[in-house]
């Protein structure tokens, strides 16, 4: 990681943080595809938000440089960092009011990364990646192919990230614009103040986007497979691993926000993820089935989106009436938007059918709700629970409280035989058996997701 680059102050601010960043390898593909989703959503938005990128070298602002006249126009402020080019300023772009250029020096180590910091009082978000050097890429040297190019760093939605990454970047701005400097600054502070003020914008909408852009980059490499003659090839493969992994962590960073969000249950995704995993293991679930459990149970709360848009918004008033007649979108749609995930969407979709059917949505009966999906419904109530009651200084024992509460809805919500696994685990917990609450690697997802995870 280059010395005086704004990845490396960010990574040096954050050492020793109980949160620590979590950095992943990504191909040039896939950082377009994610860009491009992460800037159309400003055009989506009603907010004005300040917009800085770095784009290493002006040619590559030029490619996009008609893109970005539209992305200034819902902007307050667009800055934009490169090393100067052939006709870096003359662009039309360049020479609007609210958008500025920062020529960068060939030796400034953000001349080698590559960013985009979205900052608005509705909507946060963040690319912030760093491309490896020659060394890094090893005896085989830099690809000849630019998309196979490689840059290490991460993307995000969380706002204090994002709040953070763009302060260091503006001061950085200021040992070349000490001017821009200050007016960003102003600008940054204005939407800080502001956010939260407003109602926010939807971060479902938002991984939608995300997801469908990565989804045309897929058929974009099988495309370039079948033109071939072949199936992927190797390095084809390698690209296509890296957009669906990125297309996972959306999911994941999405329910990583739903969980910040709560202050009162803020660790409910890892908790009842820790549980699925114990009593999958008491069940002896086979590995397939224990990992798309855990997926789901990282997932779970993502259920109160089950009407997030998967497609574009109708254009014709009869598209729009259709809709409205259907009463609902699919289930779990903002899952489904990735077909490798739909077994999970599933398991997400069914955590609200009760064991004497007469939950939603289909009012599902015991063994024909899916197992995975009874295990979250009772897991998920149990943690729910034994979260209060650990805040509630009158109840004496808040495991054996929440569990005789979930044995009082046995043979009506819940499994009964999941409620006898549950009292073996609080069992073991009274006896001091711990499971350890983690939250996985975003940056590192695709281990979650195999393509072989059994139909069953």
């Amino acid at each position: 990681m280059l010395e005086g680059s704004i990845l490396q102050k960010l990574e040096t601010a954050h050492q020793g943080d109980k949160r620590p960043l979590n950095f992943g390898v990504y191909y040039k593909n896939t950082l377009i595809s994610l860009c491009h989703a992460l800037e159309d959503f400003i055009l989506e938005s009603d907010s004005a938000p300040v917009m800085i990128v770095a784009f290493q070298q002006g040619k590559w602002y030029l490619e996009e440089a008609e893109r970005y006249g539209e992305l200034a126009n819902k902007s307050s402020q667009v800055a934009i960092m490169a090393t100067l080019d052939t006709s870096f300023a003359q662009h039309p772009t360049s020479q609007r009011e609210n958008v500025a250029l920062v020529g960068l020096e060939p030796s400034d180590p953000v001349a080698q990364e590559w960013h985009l910091m979205i900052l608005s009082e509705t909507y946060t978000a963040m690319v912030l990646c760093q491309e490896l050097s020659d060394e890094d890429y090893g005896i085989k040297g830099p690809p000849e192919n630019d998309r196979e190019r490689k840059f290490y760093g991460f993307w995000t939605f969380e706002p204090e990230l994002v709040k953070e990454t763009v302060e260091l970047t503006v001061a950085h701005i200021g040992h070349y614009d000490p001017d821009l400097q200050q007016t960003l600054h102003n600008q940054v502070q204005k939407k800080i103040a502001a956010f939260g003020t407003k109602e926010r914008d939807d971060i479902g909408a938002v991984v939608n986007c995300v997801v469908e852009y990565l989804k045309n980059g897929q058929q974009d490499l099988s495309q370039v497979g079948e033109n071939l003659a072949e199936a992927f090839l190797p390095q084809e493969q390698a690209l296509d691993d890296n957009l669906v992994s990125n297309e996972l962590q959306a999911f994941l960073r999405m329910a990583q926000l739903i969980d910040q969000a709560d202050a009162i249950n803020p660790n409910a995704a890892a908790e009842v993820t820790a549980l699925s995993e114990a009593m999958g293991q008491l069940l002896d679930l086979p590995a397939w089935q224990l990992k798309r459990l855990r997926l789901a149970a990282l997932l779970h709360r993502l259920a109160p989106l089950q009407r997030v848009k998967v497609q574009m918004p109708p254009k014709s008033n009869a598209q729009k009436e259709a809709v409205l007649q259907a009463g609902s979108l699919p289930k779990a749609s903002v899952l489904r938007i990735m077909p490798r995930l739909q077994a999970v969407a599933e398991i997400i979709t069914h955590q609200t059918e009760n064991w004497n059917g007469s939950g939603k949505p289909e009012g599902l009966a015991y063994d024909a709700i899916p197992l995975e999906s009874r295990i979250l419904a009772l897991l998920a109530d149990f943690q729910l629970r034994l979260n209060a009651y650990q805040h509630d200084q009158s109840v004496e024992n808040p495991l054996l409280q929440a569990l005789t509460e979930c044995q009082a809805k046995g043979r009506e919500d819940f499994d009964p035989k999941l409620v006898e696994v549950l009292a073996l685990m609080v069992m073991g917990m009274q006896q001091g058996m711990s499971l350890r609450a983690k939250t996985p690697k975003i940056a590192a997802g695709v281990w979650l997701l195999d393509a072989d995870q059994g139909d069953n």
